[in-house]
This record gives C-alpha cells, sequence and structure tokens, in this order.
C-alpha cells in the first residue's frame, strides 16, 4: 500500500512539473486593451526565456494579414498602424523547431474624438490666492461673482469641502525621456501617493500610442507599482494624449484634472493641435502641464501648455531640475487641495459655437482667482 502512495505521489508530482514547464508565449507590446497608432513595436515574452533557443520563427498578424517575420531574439516586429487610433487584433504564432505552435493574441482598442459636449450646468473651479500668493480658504458662496460675457450669474453650485477629484495624470514614456524617466517616476509616484484614497486616479503612459498603466478603480499601491515598471521607446503622440484624457474625464459630478508630463513636441498623433485646443475649450478639468528637457526651448510647444493649462484655471511649469521638479509636484497637490467648486445654469445660448468668457472675483479683498477663462460648445448636429 505505501508502495503504491509513493507511486501516485511520484506520479502527481511528475504531472505538475510537467504542467510547470509547459512554454507559453505572451504579447508585452502592445498591451491588451490599449491604444496603437503611427509606427509601433510588437515584442514578446517567452516561458521559460530558455525557449527562445527552440524558436525557429516567430510570425505577426495584424486584423488576421501576416505583417512580418522574425527569426531571431527578441523577435520583435515593426508595423505602422496607421494615423487613425482604430481596433486592432494582433497575434504572435511561435513556430518551435521540435514542438507544436504556440500562440498569443491582444486586442487594442478605437478611439472616438468627439468634439461636442452636452451641458445644463457651467462649472468652475476656481483656486483664491492673497497678495502674498498664500491660498485663501473659508470663503463662502455670497464671497463670489461670476460673470459671462460680463452679465452676473448666479450660483447654483458651491462646493470647498470633501469635493471629488477625477485626475487623469499622462506620463509621456517617449525614446526622448530616457535620461529623465527615472527623475520623473520618483516625483510621479510621490504625487500619486500624496492624493486622497477618495480622489479617482487614471495613469496613462503614451509614447506613439497611448496605454492605461492603472485604471480609475485601481488602488495606490498598484498605481505606484505601475508607474515604476515604466520603460522609455517610441516616439510623441502628445495631442491623441490629451484628447483621450479628457475623453475619459468626461462630465461627471466633481472636480476634474489633468496632468500631462512630456518633453517633446509631438510627432505621432493623429489629432491636430487646433483640434486639442478646440476639445479643451468644451471641457471644464484644470489643466496641469509639466514640460522639461526639449520642451524647455520648443516654442511652439510651450505656447500650446501655457494656453491649455492658463484658459483651464491650471498652471504650466517648465524645468528639468530635480529640486524644482519637486516644489512643481508639490503645488499642484496643493493647488488641488484648495479649489472652489463653482456652478451656474447655462444660458441658453451656451450650445451655439461661440466663445463665451468667465471671469470670476472675490471683491473687496485684494484677492486673486485662478479660473477658467470661458468655454466652447460646438452646435448640435442637425437631424
Amino acid at each position: 500500500m505505501r508502495r503504491a502512495l509513493a507511486l501516485i505521489v511520484a506520479c502527481l508530482a511528475f504531472v505538475v512539473l510537467a504542467v510547470d514547464a509547459q512554454p507559453g508565449v505572451r504579447i508585452t507590446s502592445p498591451a491588451d486593451g490599449s491604444y496603437l497608432t503611427g509606427p509601433s513595436r510588437f515584442t514578446i515574452a517567452l516561458e521559460p526565456a530558455s525557449l527562445a533557443a527552440r524558436v525557429q520563427v516567430v510570425r505577426w498578424f495584424a486584423d488576421g494579414r501576416q505583417v512580418c517575420t522574425a527569426e531571431a531574439p527578441p523577435f520583435s516586429c515593426e508595423w505602422d498602424a496607421g494615423s487613425r487610433i482604430e481596433e486592432h487584433v494582433i497575434r504572435a504564432v511561435v513556430v518551435l523547431k521540435d514542438g507544436p505552435q504556440l500562440v498569443a493574441n491582444v486586442r487594442t482598442k478605437a478611439v472616438e474624438f468627439a468634439e461636442t459636449v452636452d451641458v445644463d450646468v457651467v462649472q468652475v473651479t476656481a483656486v483664491v490666492t492673497d497678495g502674498a500668493g498664500r491660498f485663501v480658504t473659508g470663503l463662502k458662496a455670497s464671497d463670489f461673482r461670476v460673470f459671462e460675457d460680463d452679465k452676473p450669474q448666479r450660483l447654483t453650485t458651491f462646493q470647498v469641502e470633501n469635493i471629488p477629484l477625477e485626475l487623469v495624470a499622462a506620463i509621456d514614456v517617449s525614446s526622448s525621456m530616457t535620461d529623465a524617466l527615472p527623475t520623473v517616476k520618483r516625483h510621479a509616484t510621490r504625487f500619486l501617493s500624496q492624493l486622497r484614497d477618495s480622489d479617482q486616479v487614471t495613469v496613462l503612459g503614451f509614447n506613439d500610442s497611448i496605454f492605461t498603466l492603472a485604471r480609475r478603480s485601481t488602488d495606490r499601491a498598484a498605481r505606484e507599482r505601475a508607474v515604476s515598471r515604466l520603460a522609455p521607446f517610441g516616439g510623441t503622440a502628445l495631442y491623441d494624449v490629451i484628447i483621450h484624457a479628457f475623453e475619459l474625464l468626461g462630465r461627471q459630478a466633481g472636480r476634474r484634472s489633468l496632468l500631462v508630463f512630456s518633453d517633446g513636441e509631438d510627432q505621432s498623433s493623429r489629432a491636430s493641435m487646433q483640434a486639442v485646443v478646440q476639445r479643451a475649450e468644451s471641457s471644464d478639468a484644470t489643466v496641469y502641464m509639466i514640460g522639461q528637457g526639449r520642451a524647455l526651448h520648443a516654442k511652439a510647444l510651450q505656447q500650446l501648455m501655457r494656453q491649455l493649462a492658463q484658459g483651464s484655471g491650471g498652471r504650466a511649469f517648465f524645468s528639468d531640475n530635480d529640486a524644482r521638479l519637486e516644489a512643481i509636484f508639490e503645488e499642484i497637490i496643493e493647488d488641488l487641495r484648495h479649489q472652489y467648486l463653482l456652478g451656474y445654469p447655462a444660458p441658453d445660448h451656451a450650445r451655439d459655437g461661440e466663445w463665451h468668457r468667465i471671469r470670476v472675483e472675490v471683491p473687496g479683498h485684494g484677492y486673486s482667482v485662478r479660473a477658467r477663462l470661458g468655454y466652447r460648445i460646438a452646435r448640435p448636429d442637425p437631424k
């Protein structure tokens, strides 16, 4: 009986070992559910890594069509996904010299660039400072005056404490970020750790493609781990990631903010600069832009960053100094902690496609108010 039991145990152990030793393959780029545009690089991971010696060829397919083959490590493939961010099915077929084929698939997602937004309430996030630049707290709704096109508006929304925050943080991981990325990851991780547990945070990485590092339901530790694993490669699709971030922010109740860190001008986007500006004008998200490295000398990029940030009531920063970057992230955290949320009913003409100026004041104290400068909502399409 003992011998029989020992034989059974040995057989089970052999089966477990055999299962564990089964060769496998997974696609590491693009990630499943990510966004793909322009020249893209496909990569795989073999399990175990020693399996590479047994590979005869790797055949890569995009949307059912073979696009390239690779016969030597790392068995990667270069493919141009085109200018539109569309859904693609990417397949890797690994042909072994002494065994069956291994197959892995991922599906990337499409992005629809909506340039019209429904609006019932015009929402304004405001930060108030005194003459010395200190944040002013404890204000009431009656302390504020809000004007649209110089006409006073009646506030129907006023919040100052425990305001829900929906934040999208987009981190440039293009090849030009190779030297800067270790510093960026350290500061971004610290920034994310200082947000409240109730804050809803989506973390995006972008180069030629846009990919989600952490969804809004992801816990703090998982977000930080995702940032720590970032590695630089590819070009820069800055315009696409900004528009995609606005789409993710949507129009939920509460505050919405976008933080973008990039060091280079756009190289790979489907969207134009004008499309970015138009989409920003229809969003009530507060935008924070951090440019460093090449961005310190790229005048067009600086102009866009300032336009997006200042128009939203946010701020644009330009520095590649480590100490200054730490201070920048601290300033953004303090901004987010000292925001007032104001709202008033959208006028009947809100959807006329024109630019409507917003002015927010706290009269009688010499305070400065930073808030969105206005909005533009496109006319609805005729049915």
